[in-house]
Order: C-alpha cells, then sequence, then structure tokens
C-alpha cells in the first residue's frame, strides 16, 4: 500500500494499492492537469532525488522548500514563536534532517495551513513532528486527500495559535488564510500569506486571484472582503508563498495601495 503523491500539485493521497484515477484538486479551475496527464509518484522515490532546503528569512523566520523544485513549488516557514514554533504551509517531501532540526528548535505546537494547494504531505509532516495538529479552515475540508486524527478544522473567521492570529479571507479559496505574527519584525509584525494574496515580482505591491494558473481574477467584493478581513493587523513584512516573494517593510499600506491598485484595474 502506498501513500500516492500527485506531481502536478503534490498533495499526497490515502494508502491505497494503485494510484488514484484522477487528482480532484488539479481537476479545478483553481489548478490544472498537465497535458501530459496525471502522474504519480511517492515520498520514497523523490526521497531519493530531492532534499528540503532551509533558509533563514529574518530572526525567526525559516523558509523550506523541496530542491529541485517540486510540484508547484511553494515554500512552508518555520515560525519561532514565545509559546512554540509553527509550520506554516506545507511540502510534499518530509527528510529526517528537517525532523530532526525542527526536534531541535523545540518541536512544533501547529501545522497551520493557508489552502488545499499546499496541503501536500501535511499528514506526514504530523507524524514526523509528534503528532502535532494540523490547522486547515472547515470550509476547505472537502478537498482533504488525506484525513488523518491530526486534522483540526476550523471555522468562523479569526482562530488564535498562542500570540499569532489564523485569519480567513477567502477569496482564492472559500476557507483561504493569512497568519499573523504580530511578535516578528521587533514588534512590527509579519503577515504569512500563502496564495490569498501573491507578491508581486517587484515586491512592491500584492495582487489577486481566483486562480493563479488559468488566469482567473477575483471580484471586487471578494478583495474588499480580503482586505476588512486583515485591516485590523499591523505589519511591516509580507511573505509570499515563493522563493523571494517577500515585502520586508510597509506590508500594511503596500496591502492597502494594492487593493486600490487591483480595483482600478477591474472596474475599467
Amino acid at each position: 500500500m502506498t501513500c500516492f503523491l500527485c506531481t502536478a500539485c503534490g498533495a499526497q493521497f490515502s494508502e491505497r494499492s494503485e494510484p488514484p484515477p484522477a487528482c480532484p484538486i488539479c481537476e479545478d479551475d483553481r489548478q490544472f492537469v498537465p497535458q501530459s496527464g496525471q502522474r504519480w509518484t511517492d515520498m520514497a522515490t523523490i526521497s531519493r532525488t530531492h532534499s528540503v532546503i532551509w533558509n533563514q528569512e529574518a530572526q525567526g523566520v525559516h523558509s523550506l522548500q523541496i530542491s529541485p523544485a517540486f510540484a508547484i513549488g511553494q515554500r512552508a516557514f518555520l515560525i519561532e514563536g514565545p509559546h512554540g514554533n509553527i509550520l506554516w504551509d506545507c511540502l510534499s517531501l518530509v527528510d529526517e534532517a528537517s525532523a530532526a532540526r525542527i526536534g531541535a528548535m523545540g518541536g512544533l505546537m501547529a501545522i497551520a495551513i493557508s489552502h488545499p494547494h499546499f496541503y501536500s504531505s501535511m499528514v506526514e509532516w504530523s507524524t514526523a513532528c509528534g503528532g502535532v495538529p494540523i490547522y486547515l479552515h472547515a470550509d476547505d475540508g472537502e478537498w482533504v486527500q488525506r484525513p488523518g486524527p491530526a486534522l483540526r478544522l476550523w471555522k468562523g473567521e479569526t482562530l488564535q495559535l498562542g500570540p499569532a492570529t489564523f485569519i480567513r479571507c477567502g477569496g482564492h479559496f472559500a476557507g483561504s488564510s493569512v497568519l499573523h505574527c504580530p511578535w516578528l519584525e521587533a514588534g512590527r509584525g509579519a503577515l504569512f500569506v500563502g496564495d490569498t494574496m501573491q507578491v508581486t515580482l517587484d515586491r512592491q505591491f500584492v495582487s489577486f486571484m481566483g486562480s493563479y494558473p488559468n488566469l482567473i481574477p477575483l471580484n471586487a467584493r471578494t478583495v474588499n472582503g480580503i482586505s476588512e478581513a486583515v485591516r485590523p493587523y499591523r505589519f511591516d513584512s509580507i511573505y509570499g508563498a515563493f522563493a523571494g516573494r517577500t515585502i520586508q517593510t510597509g506590508g500594511s499600506p503596500v496591502l492597502e495601495r494594492s487593493v486600490q491598485r487591483y480595483l482600478r484595474a477591474i472596474e475599467g
């Protein structure tokens, strides 16, 4: 029995003897099935050719990424917190070195994931870190491909994880969420956004999409809703889902300017 991995989106599926007939996450309009068709692998196979690389992004913030790139190619974050460490978003590969490093740093208090494209091998990560709880918004529970006892489907608009706040914004998915960590950046705060908003290549703005690969925009009401959900929180840095996509300072006004720019663009 094998827990197969989708090579396009990186989602891990529950144990089975044969690969799944399809990947529901890829067949959804927000992702895509490659022209070559749906393909499958497993963690044992990719562990022979890939590894997890770490990078210290700032004091108390470490990014983790699979190298060479696999599936969507996102980065996860190990966030050091005053009440315990949080793994933000997830990867398809868990390696022994990363599990040992996290253990040496005091382990995890929680795994928190922004949306289904980054569920990846969340159950494996939880198991490797001692069965730590995995927090996903209940609005996206239908997209879980490998259930497990560590899953915690939360409801409502916010969830406290110690001093961090998990904020449901909607948009990209109904439960798309961000994580606000007020103690980072010397108390000026940081926002981890996944794909709920995307840091632009000039690192001067963020933008929004219903589907990034298929270029389906969001409407004004939805983008205003994202802005309203995050507006009560102050943050200096914004950490996006991909390597280098970090706004290092002025995060709160950047978001306000970005919303107004986006709304002007779609009004025309």
